[in-house]
């Protein structure tokens, strides 16, 4: 736990406590530590919990009836996460969470955190500007679903990404179910569509690297292949 004072210290939101009250929430913290790809809780459930991220990697992801999986969001050390039920008594969670590698959290419940929220009003200012920031991503992420093609969606991901490696070789440091999980599609399409952009000249593809050969071809066909 050495390292969580720190992490809580350089939070927005709780980084206006004192050094004992830092302590104090420290010693309430429950810890828990996940393999990767071990589920820390599912979609559905009734979880009442808000947590920070002390090492590894989270993923809030929402699966679809027919397999499909889309991650919301990567939670890395540092960041904070909740439940539905910390604030609303006995909601259901809106996506699951897992582990993406081995992964350690802390997390307290509605009462332990309750007398530092009714003590200091700008922990709940701090948790109420970063439900917003959540809620803008989610709102573009409703926006790509609903308005961009997955070519477009698949291309944007690239160049955030590995962007900055053009003209370089760059590790395939994701699965194929990964980047479909990133872009709500599937395995299979994100096959094809990486195997199209290949063959206008965008990428070159290895089993095990990605070179980016002309980054605004890249940009070009994310915007105008069809499906």
């Amino acid at each position: 736990m050495k390292n969580l004072p720190d992490l809580l210290a350089q939070s927005p939101v709780f980084s206006q406590l004192k050094h004992q009250e830092l302590a104090q929430l420290c010693e309430l913290a429950r810890p828990r530590e996940y393999q990767k790809g071990e589920w820390i809780t599912h979609y559905g459930e009734t979880w009442p919990y808000l947590f920070v991220v002390e090492k590894g990697v989270v993923t809030a992801v929402k699966e679809s009836e027919d397999g499909r999986s889309l991650i919301i969001v990567a939670l890395e050390p540092g960041e904070i996460f909740w439940g539905a039920a910390f604030f609303q008594d006995g909601a259901p969670n809106l996506a699951a969470l897992v582990a993406k590698e081995p992964s350690c959290i802390h997390l307290w419940s509605y009462e332990k955190l309750r007398p530092f929220i009714d003590k200091h009003a700008q922990i709940s200012w701090e948790l109420a500007r970063l439900l917003v920031r959540r809620m803008q991503r989610a709102s573009d992420i409703v926006e790509e679903l609903a308005f961009q093609p997955v070519a477009g969606r698949l291309a944007k991901f690239l160049v955030n990404r590995f962007g900055e490696s053009a003209g370089g070789r760059v590790s395939r440091s994701l699965t194929l179910v990964e980047m479909a999980a990133h872009n709500g599609t599937t395995r299979e399409m994100v096959c094809r569509i990486l195997h199209r952009f290949a063959g206008q000249g965008a990428i070159e593809i290895t089993r095990t690297e990605f070179k980016f050969t002309d980054l605004e071809q890249l940009k070009q066909l994310g915007m105008n292949l069809p499906e």
